[in-house]
């Protein structure tokens, strides 16, 4: 049974641009939106337009999809939005200083509710001191002054004078007392004239001086009553004048919002709380004054300025990107100030995270980061599950005490949260929290690949012409546009595909048009990609060329040449994080006197991994079915990869190690110029494998060292076909006959490849035709147990 290769034209799919009608990208649209993306797109559609609790979107999929990028395009130039955008401010709360009052009002107006309180502080700031600096007020206080006086000096003469009457004087002492001194005629006793006095006349005395003492209580207490209605009635008067020059300029504000209630509100509050404390303006203490003026801003009293946390634009809701997800980035912070070593908070120190700019639009966050950071998934699933943004401090989360304690008033939340993350994240989140599928209702799954064909094609074009539009990049002729989505394709693994990887596509863009500009081009064409490519390999190919430069010196052993019993040329992957690469490894199979096994060195040493003990007890499994259908195959055949000192895992070297086994059983060579690769189930039929494209060239590559010879050639699965996106130099080779690639469909092909002999299949009888492999192998395991009988 002869074996043809494949002809050069199945290797690689080479782009046509059927629909592409222009010379290069600059007459080309622009794609408006990601391509290939149309399910993500779709659900993030759907989420963006309802409005209840809980749709709330995680985009997921692998780095370089785009993700970001088709969110913010759609959310900037698409997202049809009927909702009103507000400014969020915070303000004093004139009864609870520790709970500061929210005010919500239409966007744009925040800034200018601030600065008109900002003139109106400056205006009470030089009317007030005013309204008490004039003739009037100083006459009508004076005037009050007086009769207070009037009162307590009428009331104290009386007192006096019925003191002096029964010969006993009213005194004030250096300490401000009041003393009832008894009278020698004019004078006042002494100690030696007042104990010559007789007992009745000093009994007298003392009555009398009681009986004024009971007096003068009761006059202090009246005096005491009169400051207090004195005191009144002067506040009562710094009001009456207060209130006129207040009332005068709050009234135009308050008419300015008549559509606000809570800012009616506010400043109607505002007024009664200045009346109240009208010595801020009048500076009566200068303490408590410069304390009020400690704003890290402006001069103007802490108490009555308006903390503009989010100041929105008009009609356009908010798209925050939040790279540091940290609580406080999030959630917002309240600072702390320091006033003559003491340190205090007001609402005027609160200050806003990223939720808050994003109430009324879009938060966007890597899943990743917020999980990494201690309390902020906590923190975000409260804020959307209340639907409010309660801010407290880091402290009080962690159980610790924190310096000055505020209880702002929370800030309704209408927010959706866009999470971006991988599948693993996903399924992590799924499984073990039980909020997350409530309020991560949408899940907007981003393709890896997608369909190529010519409308692909064209939109490919037209996202090429994007990147160059918006890095101004140079543009690509029709050259380059081909060669990048060949290129594409190349990535997806798959020639009927194209990758959507469009983070690796912006990056070769920009290389290539590094390399066009270095050659003074002012198109890139496909030589500048080839370039880019080119010099992208040599950057990440160190591993590759370590790997090669073993079959050059002789240290990794390797026969691209001749025949050899129990011994093949496999392919494998080897990959680091921004590069793979195909290179061969030499697959040994001994056999003894046994039981009929298949031993795996590599399990038995514990490298090998589960998938590829799979393989093995595949190939062991289709081996007894050929061979020990009457009887067990009383040999143990031993399995290993040559010089492999790391783990290997896999089941893509099946068929290779079915191949080996039968050599060694048969003792017929296998051909030392082909390299295999593939899986195979329990009936010997070929299963396709991963990374064929690097596993061809690999060998291609080692061949190149060892010496090419016309007849070298790959086997691969037939079902790998479409996978091939060779490079230029194997085509080539290929198109010379000077290398061949064979796709196969069963094992017993490769078997009639290796051997250059009919694999053979059991007949009716249960036998094989003379003349071929198996019947090679059968008549060996046959004759041995007729030795052992």
């Amino acid at each position: 049974m002869t074996q043809t290769s494949l002809t050069s034209d199945r290797l690689y799919r080479t782009s046509q641009l059927n629909k592409l009608d222009v010379s290069s990208t600059k007459h080309l649209e622009p794609l408006d939106e990601i391509v290939g993306q149309d399910r993500a797109r779709q659900a993030v559609e759907f989420a963006m337009s309802i409005k209840e609790k809980g749709y709330n979107i995680y985009a997921v999929g692998q780095n370089g999809l785009g993700k970001r990028t088709m969110m913010m395009r759609y959310l900037k130039r698409h997202w049809e939005y009927s909702h009103q955008i507000f400014d969020w401010c915070y303000v004093a709360n004139f009864q609870d200083s520790r709970c500061p009052t929210v005010l919500q009002v239409p966007a744009g107006r925040g800034i200018a509710l601030k600065k008109d309180i900002e003139k109106l502080m400056g205006k009470l700031g030089k009317a007030l001191p005013l309204a008490f600096d004039n003739e009037m007020y100083f006459t009508r206080a004076d005037v009050l002054k007086g009769q207070l006086t009037e009162q307590q000096e009428g009331a104290l003469q009386t007192l006096t004078n019925d003191a002096k009457a029964q010969s006993v004087s009213l005194s004030i002492t250096t300490a401000g007392d009041y003393q009832f001194i008894a009278l020698n005629g004019e004078e006042p006793h002494s100690e030696e004239t007042f104990d010559a006095l007789s007992d009745d006349e000093q009994a007298n005395f003392d009555k009398v001086i009681r009986e004024l003492e009971i007096q003068l209580r009761g006059l202090v207490r009246k005096l005491t009553e009169w400051e207090e209605q004195y005191a009144e009635q002067q506040q009562k008067l710094d009001e009456e004048i207060a209130i006129e020059v207040v009332a005068r300029l709050i009234k135009p504000m308050i008419e300015n919002y008549p559509d606000l209630p809570q800012v009616k509100k506010y400043l109607k509050g505002m007024q009664a709380d200045i009346l109240e404390n009208l010595d801020i303006f009048l500076e009566e203490s200068e303490d408590q004054a410069a304390l009020a003026y400690a704003a890290l801003d402006k001069k103007l009293p802490r108490r009555y300025q308006v903390n503009v946390l989010v100041a929105q634009d008009e009609d356009v809701p908010p798209v925050i990107v939040e790279d540091s997800p940290t609580y406080h980035n999030i959630f917002g912070y309240v600072e702390n100030a320091t006033y003559k070593g003491t340190v205090f908070t007001d609402f005027s120190l609160i200050r806003a995270g990223s939720i808050h700019r994003a109430n009324g639009g879009v938060l966007l966050i890597d899943a990743v980061k917020v999980l990494e950071r201690p309390y902020v998934w906590d923190g975000l699933k409260r804020a959307l599950s209340s639907r409010k943004v309660s801010l407290s401090s880091l402290e009080r989360e962690v159980t610790l005490s924190g310096t000055i304690s505020l209880e702002p008033e929370p800030i309704p939340l209408d927010v959706k949260i866009v999470l971006f993350g991988d599948y693993k994240t996903y399924q992590l989140l799924q499984h073990y929290d039980a909020e997350f599928s409530e309020l991560f209702r949408v899940t907007a799954d981003f393709e890896d690949d997608m369909p190529r064909n010519d409308d692909s094609e064209m939109k490919y074009a037209k996202f090429i012409s994007s990147i160059c539009h918006d890095n101004n990049l140079l543009h690509c002729d029709q050259g380059a546009i081909g060669r990048i989505i060949e290129h594409s394709s190349r990535q997806s693994g798959d020639q009927d595909k194209l990758s959507l990887h469009s983070a690796d596509i912006a990056n070769l863009l920009r290389e290539s048009n590094y390399q066009a500009r270095v050659s003074n081009a002012n198109i890139i064409r496909a030589s500048h990609v080839e370039k880019a490519l080119a010099s992208r390999d040599m950057r990440v190919s160190r591993l590759r060329d370590h790997v090669m430069e073993g079959f050059t010196n002789g240290t990794t052993l390797l026969q691209t040449k001749g025949t050899s019993i129990g011994q093949i040329n496999a392919l494998s992957v080897l990959a680091t994080q921004d590069y793979a690469f195909g290179a061969p490894n030499r697959i040994t199979a001994t056999t003894s006197f046994g039981d009929g096994g298949v031993l795996d060195i590599e399990r038995s040493v514990k490298l090998g991994g589960n998938i590829h003990s799979k393989g093995v007890m595949i190939l062991t499994a289709y081996l007894s079915s050929l061979l020990g259908k009457k009887a067990k195959i009383p040999l143990t055949t031993t399995l290993t990869f040559e010089q492999s000192y790391g783990g290997v895992d896999g089941d893509s070297a099946s068929m290779a190690e079915f191949c080996t086994v039968i050599s060694a059983i048969s003792g017929i060579p296998l051909r030392q110029d082909l390299a295999i690769t593939g899986s195979m189930n329990q009936f010997g039929e070929t299963q396709p494998i991963g990374g064929v494209n690097e596993k061809i060239e690999g060998f291609f590559d080692a061949c190149t060292i060892k010496g090419p010879k016309s007849t070298q050639g790959v086997i691969i699965p037939a079902s790998n076909v479409h996978n091939l996106m060779l490079r230029k130099d194997v085509i080539h080779a290929v198109e010379k006959s000077q290398f061949h690639i064979y796709a196969i469909s069963h094992v017993s092909e490769a078997l009639e490849l290796f051997t250059g002999m009919p694999a053979g299949k059991l007949d009716a009888k249960g036998k094989f035709k003379s003349g071929t492999v198996l019947q090679k192998a059968y008549e060996c395991i046959a004759a041995l147990r007729d030795d052992n009988q």
